[in-house]
């Protein structure tokens, strides 16, 4: 399913060019309205979501860093070995490792993940967020959404790679399922 990392290349580009942009053109912590409710506003975060541990002294870059690494590779090795059926989990995936590359390339150029997306309801603030924060957010929601609802369960086939049930397996699944339920 390596088909699904144009999406975590296209979310990568955008997310770049977008926290270039408010970098260049945004003045650090001065709001620029843009609708109610909505502002643009530059702010830069060392830490990790909501700023967690922004001012632990420095070492979080390096610990974030590595759990980007880890979390990244996984996903791909994930991805990769995912069947054709299952492209909601593929979209999710891409969506999730193209935001967690994202912020991980500003951490290693800047040392600090740029923010820009600043969403507000009269004085509170959301933290603010870009477009990998979001493209991170929407992957683990859909990610969610098909652990609960999702496709069909998978097994592995005869190689080891994941192989969708068959009608009959599904039957003998749910035929034991049953079994045991009238048991107890």
């Amino acid at each position: 399913m390596l088909r699904w990392l144009w999406l975590s290349l296209a979310v990568l580009v955008i997310d770049q060019i977008t926290k270039q942009l408010a970098d260049a053109l945004l003045t650090y912590m001065q709001p620029v309205a843009l609708l109610p409710l909505f502002n643009f506003t530059l702010m830069y975060n060392s830490g990790a979501a909501f700023s967690f541990l922004s001012d632990a002294g420095g070492w979080q870059r390096w610990f974030f860093t590595a759990i980007a690494l880890t979390v990244s590779t996984a996903l791909v090795i994930w991805i990769t070995r995912l069947q054709r059926q299952q492209w909601p989990l593929a979209m999710a995936l891409a969506l999730i490792l193209g935001g967690a590359i994202g912020n991980l390339i500003d951490r290693l150029i800047f040392g600090h993940v740029i923010d820009f997306i600043d969403i507000y309801y009269q004085q509170w603030h959301w933290p603010a967020f870009n477009v990998a924060d979001a493209a991170i957010s929407i992957g683990a929601a859909l990610l969610l959404i098909d652990t609960l609802f999702g496709g069909e369960p998978v097994t592995p086939d005869k190689s080891g790679n994941p192989a969708p049930l068959s009608g009959q397996e599904k039957g003998a699944k749910k035929e034991a399922a049953g079994k045991k339920e009238n048991k107890s």
